[in-house]
């Protein structure tokens, strides 16, 4: 059982941290996202260093208090906020934000796991490289979350997951021992591979501290289109059909649903939208090309042949870089004006590329079975992720339909692992899925996983609740 983070325990630890490093804990650090989960702390710490991450760590073990590893506050599956229990000290990295250095000719880039991911965006600009995750919240998410999370962003489909992007970790273990592995090297096989372990275990088997992160030569040109198409089975022909002629010149493939888009125009009316109505199916496809390539020539040419075949129905090619700017300005405000519509269910899902047509199909029909609700489907169908969020009927209030919230997320849960499928793609298990992973998961893996944290963290200091409970 652990203890609650108390007097007696801040005032021990007060006097081997700097002064401030210890602050009462702002509102700010207790709620998730969209606010459907509020947490309760002691107290939150933000150590400026390792070492500082070291001594917190080695005392809250000793006096066997939880700790809550919190980065940029932007998960969606409650794995920063801890509801209940004896009060934990969260711990935050937002004062480690340092850059410490970039190496061109190696393409790596070291960082503290504090830094956020656009900070990080524009330093590798600044050496004429790029850093290729993305995703709507890259303004605020940090490099130790999204790490955590082993995020993926919009392009996972030519670039990959974090796990992909990153070549060492240095992490804090329960004990406060330091695991330095931030050597920039491709290839290394001294042993297990601790670095694959900590990416993606939220916080529950170490504190990443910083990061060795690859970069990539900037692409020479780039281009992206917004295309309707008839239906999701189009969506994936026509990516096959952008593969066979552009190959790894297709840097995302996104597909949205008529439902983001009108929500947009409801609640953000200033944002600016490709089609006057926007269709039930569209697709955002964006290229970064050699320069002896023309996007606006590729993309038209695709349009052209996609068109002759039945994909495609109406299409904007974007023709400067701010236009491109603009299309992608509108697949980042979905999740915004899905927050202000507010979500019975939201669910973060992948699928076999072949499936992904047949589940939208079939949870369609089955949700429409459940009652009178909207779904909101969109996603980076270029890997299978697609977010699937249920929404009640126009004029009413989500409120209205929490005795159905759990045979809804029944439904959509069940039928993804039916087919092949993932229920986390890429916002991790945290504390709202965990009971799902022990349905879905596999048992000898989920006892391996236990395993696993009862020899790195025996006495469960570490986000005690996230991930197995």
């Amino acid at each position: 059982m652990l203890n609650p983070c108390d007097g007696a325990f801040l005032d021990g630890l007060s006097g081997m941290l700097p002064p401030g490093t210890l602050i009462a804990p702002e509102a700010r650090y207790l709620v998730e996202l969209r606010g459907r989960m509020h947490g309760c702390a002691g107290a939150v710490a933000r150590p400026a260093s390792t070492a500082e991450v070291s001594v917190i760590l080695r005392a809250a073990q000793a006096a066997r208090v939880g700790v809550v590893p919190y980065a940029g506050g932007t998960g969606l599956v409650g794995g920063q906020v801890m509801p209940d229990g004896p009060l934990p000290l969260i711990l935050s990295v937002e004062r480690m934000t340092r850059l410490h250095d970039i190496d061109v000719a190696g393409n790596v880039l070291v960082t503290d796991a504090g830094a956020v991911l656009a900070d990080v965006q524009a330093r590798a600009e600044q050496a004429d490289r790029l850093f290729p995750m993305a995703l709507g919240s890259q303004g605020s998410a940090r490099i130790g979350g999204l790490l955590a999370t082993n995020a993926g962003g919009a392009n996972v489909l030519r670039w990959g997951t974090m796990r992909e992007l990153c070549l060492g970790v240095e992490a804090v273990l329960a004990d406060g021992s330091v695991v330095g592995g931030l050597k920039r090297l491709r290839k290394n096989n001294m042993g297990y591979d601790l670095r694959h372990l900590l990416i993606g275990s939220e916080g529950t088997l170490g504190v990443i501290t910083a990061a060795a992160l690859r970069l990539f030569p900037r692409p020479a040109r780039t281009g992206a289109a917004m295309l309707a198409v008839p239906s999701p089975e189009a969506a994936l022909a026509l990516l096959a059909l952008a593969q066979e002629r552009l190959g790894e010149g297709v840097s995302a493939f996104e597909l949205i649903g008529g439902q983001g888009p009108r929500f947009v125009a409801r609640h953000l009316p200033g944002q600016r939208q490709p089609f006057a109505d926007p269709p039930d199916w569209s697709v955002l496809i964006d290229l970064g090309l050699v320069a002896a390539l023309d996007p606006e020539q590729a993309l038209s040419a695709l349009f052209e042949v996609a068109l002759a075949k039945g994909l495609v129905q109406d299409g904007v090619i974007a023709t400067s870089a701010a236009h491109r700017a603009q299309f992608w300005s509108l697949r980042e405000a979905i999740p915004e004006a899905n927050r202000l519509v507010g979500a019975i269910a939201s669910h973060d899902v992948a699928l076999p590329l072949a499936a992904l047509p047949a589940f939208i199909a079939r949870a369609d029909a089955a949700l429409r079975a459940l009652g009178d609700m909207r779904v909101n489907c969109f996603g980076h169908v270029g890997d299978g992720n697609l977010h699937y969020n249920v929404f009640p009927a126009e004029g009413r209030h989500r409120d209205a339909y929490d005795a159905l919230r759990p045979a809804i997320t029944e439904t959509v849960h069940g039928l993804v692992n039916a087919m092949g499928g993932s229920i986390s793609a890429e916002h991790g298990i945290g504390r709202l899925k965990t009971r799902d992973l022990v349905r879905y998961g596999d048992a000898a893996g989920l006892a391996a996983m236990r395993a696993i944290k009862g020899a790195l963290d025996p006495a469960g200091i570490l986000n005690p609740g996230a991930v197995l409970g």
